[in-house]
């Protein structure tokens, strides 16, 4: 289904704020259809290209500490819908048990190899699953622990109308946000305070400025953040 009807989204998400915004993208279904059959086919593609370097990785992953290579965290998705996300481990194991579920500018947390994944987003590659199996887009909000979506504001709810992305105008924007938190003594309350609701204007606007053309524009714009 490219858009379900107001009707049937859940309760949490029925509200005067979202409404706007779904009745824009009410009238851009075939966009939205479209924009999944280039998820599926380039992500496909992608997979199969990338296989090498997927090898490569593991590799050099389990080397560095002997921890197994994938990280899966839940994160929520369209609707509200709870998925595991794929990604290269950057931490030490069980990391997620010694500190914030956000990660600070030299958290001690970040493995050797996971510091050069992470400065190129190669962390991000297996993505590529959660993209073909449509829990994710090229494009959207970037998925957040269901402790942090418990923050959104009903307006917030809105970017959940659409799948959440491996890219964005926020993730650009905010690309140090490690940096940005520092060394806070509570790294949880500033992005909760401060940078969330900072990365959701971004995220809101491009859910109601949404098109093709956009998106493309933006992922061109990632490639050239990650290259510098």
């Amino acid at each position: 289904m490219v858009l379900k009807r107001w009707e049937d989204l859940p309760d949490f998400m029925k509200n005067d704020a979202v409404r706007p915004y779904y009745e824009k993208l009410k009238k851009r279904r075939a966009a939205i259809l479209i924009k999944r059959i280039f998820d599926i086919i380039v992500s496909g593609l992608m997979i199969l290209i990338l296989s090498p370097v997927f090898l490569i990785l593991v590799i050099k992953i389990k080397k560095d500490d002997h921890g197994p290579a994938f990280f899966r965290q839940v994160r929520i998705t369209r609707y509200g819908r709870k998925f595991r996300i794929f990604k290269f481990r950057t931490m030490v194991v069980n990391a997620d048990k010694l500190g914030a579920q956000v990660t600070s500018g030299n958290d001690p947390r970040v493995t050797r190899v996971g510091v050069k994944l992470r400065k190129y987003r190669l962390d991000e590659l297996p993505q590529l699953f959660n993209v073909f199996k449509g829990d994710m887009s090229f494009v959207g909000t970037r998925p957040e622990v269901p402790r942090y979506v418990k923050e959104y504001s009903e307006e917030m709810m809105a970017t959940l109308l659409m799948p959440a992305g491996v890219t964005s105008d926020a993730s650009i924007m905010y690309k140090d946000e490690s940096e940005i938190i520092g060394n806070a003594e509570d790294p949880d309350k500033v992005y909760i305070d401060k940078v969330l609701p900072e990365k959701m204007k971004y995220n809101l606007e491009a859910v109601e400025h949404f098109s093709l053309g956009r998106e493309f524009r933006l992922l061109f714009r990632t490639l050239a953040a990650v290259c510098k």
